[in-house]
């Protein structure tokens, strides 16, 4: 039988329960003809250079699972080459339960939400944490970025996909609505300041 990227995430289980459940076919006809991604392509790179959060999973070495919010300046997670990621690990609570993870289990998965546009991509593969190199970690970091950067993280993409946006809330960052509403809450100031000189106007 011939192997697939989207292998990684249709296992023999989900297999299994894809004919269970009556879609199995429409899923062996997608990958046929469209099977997952492997590489860094454009549409994920500018995904990316626009993204300022993400969800990190890692699992022990007996399987329990883990997610982490990662969050940065927008394109803070980097394209290294066509089939690595990279990002930059900073001080926060201590816990280090994505490091221990991999320490023991290279698996890893990340999954982006991009709200605005309603639109996510999960990307499978395998992490590694590199330690004291302060020039990989430098090339990590955004300057100016107030955080420090103790480690950084690689991510070799196994394979990538984009779902659909059914049933993605649609969301827009503060910073998105403030810079939209800029003009309005300025104009509403300029008609208020007018609304006080033509009542002192009136007035006299």
């Amino acid at each position: 039988m011939e192997n697939f990227k989207a292998d990684v995430a249709f296992t023999p289980a989900v297999k299994a329960a894809q004919k269970k459940n009556g879609s199995r076919a429409i899923f062996q006809k997608m990958v046929e003809n469209r099977d997952w991604k492997n590489e860094v392509n454009d549409e994920l790179r500018d995904f990316l250079a626009r993204s300022n959060s993400f969800y990190f999973a890692t699992a022990t070495k007996q399987g329990q699972p883990y997610i982490q919010h990662r969050g940065g300046p927008a394109g803070f997670l980097k394209v290294i080459d066509e089939q690595t990621l990279g990002f930059a690990d900073f001080s926060g609570n201590r816990q280090y339960i994505s490091v221990g993870n991999l320490a023991e289990n290279e698996r890893a998965h990340i999954f982006l939400m991009d709200y605005a546009n309603q639109r996510r991509i999960k990307l499978w593969g395998k992490a590694q944490v590199i330690e004291n190199d302060p020039v990989l970690i430098g090339k990590m970091t955004e300057p100016g970025y107030r955080a420090r950067p103790e480690r950084a993280f690689l991510f070799e993409i196994v394979a990538w996909d984009i779902n659909c946006p059914q049933h993605i809330p649609q969301k827009y960052d503060f910073s998105t609505v403030e810079a939209a509403t800029e003009k309005l809450t300025n104009r509403i100031k300029e008609l208020e300041a007018e609304v006080v000189r033509l009542r002192a106007t009136a007035s006299n």
